[in-house]
């Protein structure tokens, strides 16, 4: 199908619908990470989609949303003879992230569908979007079956359930962010196979370790071994210590030493690999854009590094903690921003949407 260059679609506010909603992911992984860490998640006992929107409007109701919380383990075993108003502040946290979820599905599903009908979009690109789509719609799912793990035999929820949550959320931010970059001017051809290589394995093992802090997270295993470089006693615990449970592969999962050191070893791995594929860019001569992303990668996981390490000395503080959060969703977008750049293979318009070729007629 031919256009007139009159008749191009814009996709500028397909990119502005896009960032927007990125935004709010980001945000919610934030407000997530805050009800984490005011053990709010569990505050609300039930699941509606819908009717859930609301929050308590009178005591009566107040007094029925504090009675749910009464029935699980973690009220009985860690906050026995909480006030109404100190329910009330957990009850908030919880709620907002909930609502903030809800937000996310009517921002991404209207506009959406708005796109649609007004056509232009190309057959990529929508395939991208509904695929995405459904994985927001699967994290609502993700979501309560982390909740749900935590209300009868639990005080807190499964790490396993919690590290689930919080990488699918920023896999969804990945293509979200994955795609804005497709919408915009191709990236430069001609980059070295290894470089390429490089841009992979980092955003590869970014994702690896959002899953190990979210481990991390899940068993307060940045309130332990709160030392640096050592971890307990030395560089490298004592193999006993890192695989005492049975059988070994629960260790990687459950030891909260193990988690942590993990955890560790990954971010000096990172932090290794960022500096070799940013002298890699510089001395393959590619385009100046390539050489700014691994620079800027660089900066920002050396930056995350840093946070880790004083949020771990002052045993996860909140404000240090969120920061330290949120500055891993900047290392998301940028291994995410590099590794698109450096992998695209041909010229693309963009008028038309991810991978249709478009005519523009004089």
């Amino acid at each position: 199908m031919a256009f007139s260059a009159s008749q191009t679609p814009d996709i500028r506010p397909v990119r502005a619908w896009l960032i927007a909603v990125a935004v709010l992911i980001a945000a919610m992984v934030l407000v997530g990470g805050a009800t984490r860490l005011t053990e709010s998640g569990l505050s609300i006992v039930e699941w509606k989609p819908v009717t859930g929107a609301m929050p308590p409007l009178n005591q009566a109701e107040w007094m029925q949303a504090f009675e749910g919380y009464k029935s699980i383990p973690q009220y009985r075993q860690m906050n026995a003879g909480m006030s109404l108003d100190e329910f009330k502040t957990i009850y908030w946290w919880e709620w907002s992230h909930r609502l903030l979820g809800r937000v996310i599905g009517a921002a991404y599903l209207l506009p959406f569908l708005y796109f649609l009908w007004r056509g232009g979009l190309g057959s990529e690109l929508k395939r991208r979007l509904w695929g995405i789509f459904a994985l927001g719609a699967l994290q609502g799912a993700v979501g309560w079956w982390m909740v749900a793990s935590g209300l009868s035999e639990r005080v807190e929820v499964s790490q396993y359930r919690l590290a689930t949550h919080l990488v699918l959320a920023l896999f969804i931010f990945a293509g979200i962010v994955w795609t804005l970059r497709r919408l915009r001017e191709p990236a430069p051809l001609g980059a070295p196979p290894r470089l390429k290589l490089t841009a992979i394995v980092l955003l590869a093992l970014t994702f690896v370790q959002l899953y190990l802090g979210a481990l991390v997270a899940g068993l307060r295993a940045g309130k332990i071994f709160n030392t640096w470089p050592d971890i307990d006693g030395g560089f490298i615990p004592a193999a006993a210590r890192l695989f005492f449970d049975a059988p070994w592969w629960r260790n990687l999962f459950e030891n909260t030493l193990t988690v942590q050191f993990e955890h560790r070893m990954l971010a000096y791995t990172l932090f290794v690999l960022a500096v070799l594929h940013a002298i890699g860019a510089a001395r393959s001569r590619v385009d100046r854009s390539v050489l700014d992303g691994a620079l800027w990668l660089l900066g920002v996981v050396t930056l995350q590094a840093t946070l880790g390490i004083l949020t771990l000395l002052n045993q996860a503080p909140m404000d240090l903690a969120l920061t330290h959060q949120a500055v891993a969703i900047v290392v998301l977008t940028l291994a995410v921003l590099q590794a698109e750049r450096l992998t695209r293979i041909q010229r693309e318009p963009v008028a038309q949407g991810i991978g249709e070729p478009v005519t523009l007629t004089r």
